[in-house]
C-alpha cells in the first residue's frame, strides 16, 4: 500500500506548480484597470452623474452655502436662473440635498411670485392676491385676465407669449390692487386697464 501511494503524492506536485503561471497572469489584468479608473474619475469631475451640467452648477451653489437650510431662497433663485423654472423633480432634488421636507420647499417656491413652477412666457403678468388687493378687486381682475388669455393662473398660453401668475403679496398695499407687467409694478389697476395691457401683448404692439 505504501508503494502505491508514492506516485499519487508525486502526481500532486505538477498540479501545484501549474498554479504559478495562473497567479502571474493576474498581474497585467490588475495593471490594465488603472487607466479605466483614471478615465472614470476625470469624467465625474466634469459632469453631474445625471449628465445635466446645470445640476452640477446647482450642486456647487448648495455646497457654497454649506447645505444650510436657511439658504433655501438663494438656492431656489440659482435653480430658477439655471433651469428657467422650478419643476417638481427639481424641488424634490433640492429638498433632498438640504434635508428639508418637500412640502417646505414647495411652499417657499409657490409663495414668492418670482419663482415659477412652469415655463414662463415671453410676457409675464402677476396679479397680487394679498388681503388689500383682494378687498379692492384682485379676484375680478384675475378672472378678466383668465377670460382674455384663455388660460388659468399659473399657466402659459400655447404660443408661449403670455404667462399669468399670482402672488400672495407684492408689498404694494398702498396702491392696491397691484399687478406686475414684465417686472414693472402698476397700482390701482382695474379689469379694463390690465386687459388693455395684455391685449397689446397679444396684438404684438408692445
Amino acid at each position: 500500500m505504501t508503494v502505491i501511494n508514492l506516485p499519487i503524492t508525486n502526481y500532486q506536485l505538477p498540479i501545484t506548480n501549474y498554479q504559478l503561471p495562473i497567479t502571474n497572469y493576474q498581474s497585467p489584468i490588475t495593471n490594465y484597470q488603472l487607466p479605466i479608473i483614471m478615465t472614470t474619475s476625470v469624467k465625474e469631475t466634469s459632469t453631474h452623474p445625471s449628465g445635466d451640467k446645470r445640476l452640477k452648477m446647482l450642486d456647487a451653489t448648495i455646497k457654497r452655502h454649506q447645505y444650510q437650510q436657511d439658504a433655501l431662497i438663494e438656492i431656489l433663485h440659482r435653480a430658477s436662473e439655471l433651469f428657467g423654472y422650478l419643476e417638481l423633480d427639481l424641488l424634490l432634488y433640492i429638498a433632498h440635498q438640504l434635508k428639508l421636507p418637500p412640502s417646505r420647499v414647495y411652499g417657499v417656491a409657490t409663495f414668492y411670485h418670482l419663482f415659477s413652477l412652469a415655463p414662463k412666457g415671453k410676457h409675464n403678468c402677476v396679479v397680487c392676491t394679498g388681503t388689500a388687493c383682494y378687498v379692492k378687486g384682485a379676484q375680478a381682475i384675475l378672472t378678466s385676465l383668465e377670460n382674455t388669455t384663455k388660460i388659468k393662473a399659473g399657466d402659459t398660453t400655447p404660443d408661449g407669449e403670455i404667462s399669468l401668475l399670482t402672488a400672495r403679496c407684492l408689498g404694494a398695499c398702498g396702491i392696491a390692487p397691484a399687478v406686475v407687467f414684465d417686472g414693472a409694478v402698476l397700482g390701482n389697476q382695474t379689469s379694463e386697464t390690465v386687459c388693455e395691457k395684455v391685449g397689446e401683448w397679444q396684438n404684438g404692439t408692445k
